[in-house]
């Protein structure tokens, strides 16, 4: 499981608003719909793209993002995630707390 910070550079003059939270998952959420994810219905913060017999996970928590996966696909929507994004990776996560 790798784990990634998103900068929200767009959105900082909203920074300490109340919508700024609700704004940013807005952005990313239709970033990653229009790039064939799905969303889950039961967790919101959670996206998975199926390929033929691998997948992608993507959990949200705030503007920390984890990429769960195979290797190649994990590396595919890291680089589709940095063409829209500033990211900072944070290597492997070794614990998450209510996933």
């Amino acid at each position: 499981m790798e784990n990634f910070a998103i900068h929200r550079s767009s959105y900082v003059s909203l920074y300490g608003l109340k919508q700024t939270g609700r704004m940013w998952y807005q952005h990313i959420s239709q970033y990653l719909l229009s790039h064939g994810f799905k969303s889950d219905d039961i967790c919101p913060c959670i996206f998975i793209k199926h390929y033929l017999k691998e997948f992608v996970i993507i959990a949200i928590y705030v503007d920390d993002l984890n990429i769960i996966g195979t290797s190649n696909d994990i590396e595919d929507v890291v680089a589709m995630l940095s063409r829209q994004f500033e990211m900072k990776d944070l290597g492997l996560t070794i614990f998450c707390l209510g996933l």
